[in-house]
Order: C-alpha cells, then structure tokens, then sequence
C-alpha cells in the first residue's frame, strides 16, 4: 500500500515523540509500505518569528504571510524542521530524502485569494510533477515533504508560497497514487459528545457534528482537511489518527483506531451530533 502520513508540526517538536513517530515510520516502512511523509511546523515558525519581533496576523487558523514571515517559513519548514525529521528517520533505518515543492519542480502553489482580506504569500498547490518522487519511491526511499512551494514560472526573485500542510494532502495523495491519507494527530480521532470515538464520518456527518457545536475549534479545520483530502481521492482510505498510538501508522490502518472517512451511507450518526 502507498500511504501519504501527514504529521503535524507539533508532534514534531521533541525528541521523544519525534522519535517514535519515526519508529512508527520504520515499522510500516518493513511491511512493505511505501510511504510519502507530509509535514508541517506551525509551532516552530511562531517561536521563530516572535524571536525575531516580526508581528503576526491570523485569519480562519491561516498565518497572514508577508515577504520577511515568507522567508523565516521557508527556512524552518524547508530547513530545521524537514532536516530533523529526515535525520530521525535516517536514524531509524528509513531512507528517507527532504524535498520542498522547488525541488525538481515538485509541485508549484498559486496565491490563496479569501473575500476581504490580502493573506500574503500564503498559497495552495497549483499543479503537481510527480516524476522525482515516483523514483525516489521506486527505489525504496521516502519523501518527506515540507509545503513551501514557488509560483509556476518564478525565477527566484520572489518569496516561496507558505502552504497549509493539511490542505496540501490530498491533492499530494491524489498526484503520487496514494492509497491512503493518514492525518496523524494530537486526538484519538473525532469524537461525539461524551467524547467517544466516531469511527466513520460522512461529509454530511462533519456538517451535524460542526452545527451542532460537538465539532469546534481545532477540530473544524481536521474535519475540512480529511473532507478535502476526500474530495480529492474518492477511492483512497482517509483518516484522523492518533499519532501517539503505539506503532501509529499500522494502527491508524485498523478499524478500531481514529476516523475514517467516507461519501458512502453510513449509519446517521444523530444521537452523537446532539452531544
């Protein structure tokens, strides 16, 4: 199976977890899944922007991008972040390469236009050119990928886009032929409103839960993310798991761990969306 793991940034941070997330990694890796690493760096890029007093702005969970915020996220998604992991995993036995969407012309964004306000050099993929990663997959490697990306065209004399990682999965799953999208993450997957377990989740399911203020907060933008992810790749496995279970990748492929999500009827899920 070819699995697309996107891991958060905050799952990223220490060594421990980092560790056996990579460890995680490995074990998937020597059951004979390929694997394509996604990954973001939102906590690290807070620390380094107000380390260097740049002021920040948000709007809908996005970061507000200017040309300076655009360099310090191409420097940590890119360098600090990306490299850590591709040596942790190294480390680990998994040979594993650090790519942006520069490298080879990996895949280009394009701005992100939202009504009313100017977010900067804050983009979504445009296209994708999956030719350098199909090989690096062939021979038995796996990408890691930090979502910072240029425009179609640019010839180096702009910022790269900053791209929200959770956003950028599913049409990386869609591009590379993956068969799954596993959304490792800081919750055991989406839950009702005794706080149990949902196993499957419909998109008119997320909208319920959503409406009815069982889903609020950081929540909403997993749903979005796996919904887009979804979308994208009707026929693929897509799940929020944890990324704490022990062996999180192989378990995130069970039923009983994390949510899946589907177009197809499932049972209404009702009684969990009133809480």
């Amino acid at each position: 199976m070819r699995i697309l793991v996107k891991i958060g940034g905050a799952q990223l941070e220490e060594a421990a977890p980092r560790l056996e997330l990579c460890r995680s990694l490995a074990r998937a890796r020597a059951e004979g899944h390929e694997l394509v690493v996604v990954h973001g760096g939102g906590n690290q890029i807070r620390q380094l922007v107000r380390a260097l007093h740049i002021p920040e702005q948000y709007h809908e969970g996005l970061r507000v991008t200017d040309a300076r915020t655009a360099d310090v996220v191409l420097m940590t998604l890119a360098g600090s972040v990306n490299k850590t992991l591709v040596r942790t995993l190294q480390g680990c036995g998994v040979a594993a390469v650090g790519l942006s969407g520069a490298d080879d012309g990996l895949f280009t964004a394009t701005k992100l236009v939202k009504p009313g306000v100017d977010l900067g050099f804050v983009g979504a993929i445009d296209r994708v050119q999956p030719d350098l990663a199909t090989m690096l997959l062939a021979s038995g490697r796996v990408p890691v990928i930090a979502t910072v990306a240029p425009a179609a065209g640019q010839t180096g004399g702009e910022p790269f886009f900053n791209l929200n990682a959770d956003h950028a999965a599913g049409p990386l799953c869609r591009a590379f032929d993956c068969d799954a999208a596993l959304f490792l993450t800081d919750v055991p997957g989406v839950l009702d409103g005794d706080g149990k377990r949902l196993a499957v989740l419909t998109p008119a399911d997320c909208e319920r839960l959503v409406a009815a203020g069982v889903a609020k907060g950081g929540m909403i933008p997993k749903l979005d993310a796996a919904l887009m992810a979804l979308r994208d790749n009707p026929r693929a496995l897509v799940k929020i798991a944890p990324a704490n279970a022990p062996d999180a990748v192989l378990a995130a492929l069970r039923d009983d761990v994390g949510t899946r999500f589907t177009n197809a009827a499932t049972r209404p899920c009702e009684e969990a969306c009133d809480g």
